[in-house]
C-alpha cells in the first residue's frame, strides 16, 4: 500500500528544482500532497511537468518562481499559494547551500553578506510570510532544512547562516506551539546526488579551492560515524517524517541526519 500522508495537504517547498527539493517534492507527490514548487530557476517547471506526468497522480502542481532572498518574493509565494489553493499545511524550506569552499580569512566582506543571504534570509523570510495564513486556521507545519556544517571547515560563513536557522526553529516553536504551529528542522549531512544543475559556485574553481572542497568532503567522511555520504532518499525520508502528522509530538527539535555526526 502507498502511503497518504499528504493527501489533500498544500505543502510548500523551496528549492525545488533539484537535489533534495526535487526529492521532496516528488516524494509528497506520490503521497497525495498538493505540492507548490518554489525556485528562482526556471528548471522548476521541468519538476512539475514530470510529477504531473506519474501515474495515478491526482494532485494539483503549481509553479512559483521567485527570489527568496527577498521578503517581497516570499511574500509572493505566499500569496500565489493562497490564491489558488486557500491555505498552507506545511511549509518546507530547503533553498540555501555553501556558496564559496575556504578557510574565513579568505572571504571578501561580500561573499560573507552572500553566504547569509543565501542559507539563512530565504528560510526566515519564508516563516515570516507564511505564518499569518497558519495562524488564521491555528494550524501548520514547518520544517527547515539546517546542516551538521554548523561544525566544519572550510565554510564558517554558511555555518553561522545555518546555526542561524537551528535557532529560528528553536525560537518559533517554543513562541507558536500553542498556537497550533509545530516547526522542526533537518540538519543534513554530505548527500549524494547528481551534478548540480545550477552551480552554486559564480566563478570557474581555482586550483586552491578544489582543494579547501576536497578537505571538506574528506571531513564530513571521516567525523560520519557511518564513513559515508547519505542519499537524497535518506535526507526526504526524515523531511518527510518531521512534515506529517507522525511527528505530531515533535516541534523545536534540530535532527541531524549525518550518519553519526551531531554537527
Amino acid at each position: 500500500m502507498t502511503s497518504k500522508r499528504f493527501d489533500k495537504k498544500v505543502v510548500v517547498i523551496t528549492g525545488a528544482a533539484q537535489g533534495i527539493g526535487e526529492g521532496v517534492a516528488k516524494a509528497v507527490a506520490k503521497e497525495g500532497g498538493i505540492v507548490v514548487l518554489v525556485d528562482r530557476s526556471e528548471l522548476v517547471q521541468k519538476v512539475a511537468v514530470s510529477i504531473k506526468r506519474v501515474k495515478g497522480y491526482q494532485g494539483n502542481v503549481l509553479v512559483v518562481q521567485a527570489d527568496l532572498e527577498t521578503y517581497a518574493g516570499a511574500q509572493a509565494v505566499v500569496d500565489q499559494t493562497l490564491a489558488a489553493f486557500g491555505k498552507i499545511d506545511v511549509l518546507i524550506n530547503n533553498v540555501g547551500g555553501t556558496i564559496w569552499a575556504k578557510p574565513l580569512e579568505e572571504y571578501t566582506e561580500s561573499q560573507i553578506e552572500a553566504e547569509i543571504r543565501r542559507s539563512l534570509f530565504p528560510t526566515l523570510w519564508c516563516c515570516r510570510a507564511a505564518l499569518p495564513a497558519m495562524l488564521k486556521r491555528k494550524s501548520g507545519v514547518i520544517v527547515n532544512i539546517s546542516s551538521i556544517a554548523t561544525l566544519s571547515i572550510h565554510r564558517t560563513p554558511y555555518a553561522a547562516a545555518k546555526g542561524g536557522v537551528n535557532a529560528l526553529t528553536a525560537s518559533l516553536a517554543f513562541e507558536y506551539s500553542e498556537r497550533g504551529i509545530r516547526v522542526n528542522a533537518v540538519a543534513t549531512g554530505g548527500t549524494e546526488a547528481p551534478p548540480r544543475k545550477i552551480p552554486r559556485h559564480p566563478t570557474k574553481e581555482t586550483r586552491q579551492e578544489k582543494i579547501w572542497y576536497q578537505e571538506i568532503i574528506d571531513q564530513t567522511i571521516d567525523s560520519s560515524y557511518m564513513h559515508r555520504y547519505g542519499s537524497i532518499e535518506e535526507q526526504v525520508s526524515a523531511i518527510l517524517f518531521l512534515a506529517s502528522d507522525e511527528s505530531s509530538y515533535i516541534t523545536g527539535t534540530v535532527l541531524p541526519v549525518g550518519g553519526g555526526d551531531q554537527g
